[in-house]
């Protein structure tokens, strides 16, 4: 296994780094102190990242955002002191796989890891309540709110060109595996139902 750990106290980045290998003493474990180094460390391919939000390098959505642009099937938990709602909302959008305040004791951040690992998301119950609540009310998102990355954007644009998954896959030279999981994660950025609606919205709003 290879864990990704970023944050820019290293004494944090070592805690972080002993739990988990209390748990998997063999796994590979990378360090980045700031975002343009996660996203180097990010495009190596590893399973998970353990990611702070407070980092240099980029804001928080974009500093997220730019995990997924650089490796776009990242399993991302968030280790954060933000209490944000509206910060942690736009994140799940994103796609990250659940958020552990560092105050959590290291018994509950190796479960929600075992839980991401495990396919499932470690949501806090208020976050996962207001989540629901605005999906139930369909609540728009707004334009200063919506954090596309520059991959994202590109397949949206050519989305709303009328190109197909493998046409813009063999536009942008990737997968078509890929450029579905950009779409996943565009959709859910654009609070849309489709493919069409999000590039329909990412065009109103003067993302693409």
């Amino acid at each position: 296994m290879h864990v990704l750990i970023c944050d820019d106290h290293p004494l944090v980045r070592e805690a972080l780094a002993g739990t988990v290998s209390s748990r998997w003493p063999h796994a590979r474990i990378t360090q980045a102190g700031d975002f343009v180094d996660a996203w180097a460390e990010a495009e190596t391919g590893p399973d998970l990242c353990l990611a702070d939000l407070a980092m240099p390098g980029a804001d928080e959505r974009g500093g997220i955002a730019g995990l997924y642009d650089a490796a776009p099937d990242l399993r991302v938990l968030v280790i954060s002191g933000s209490h944000d709602d509206r910060l942690l909302l736009d994140l799940l959008d994103l796609g990250v796989a659940g958020f552990v305040p560092k105050t959590a004791p290291s018994a509950v951040i190796l479960a929600a890891v075992d839980l991401v690992l495990a396919g499932g998301r470690f949501i806090p119950e208020r976050v996962a309540a207001l989540a629901s609540a605005r999906r139930a009310a369909g609540t728009s998102v707004p334009a200063n709110s919506v954090a596309l990355t520059n991959r994202q954007g590109a397949v949206l644009r050519l989305v709303s060109e009328g190109l197909s998954n493998k046409d813009i896959a063999r536009r942008l030279g990737l997968s078509p595996a890929t450029i579905k999981t950009h779409l996943s994660q565009s959709i859910a950025a654009m609070n849309a139902a489709n493919r069409t609606e999000a590039a329909m919205k990412a065009k109103a709003l003067g993302l693409i």
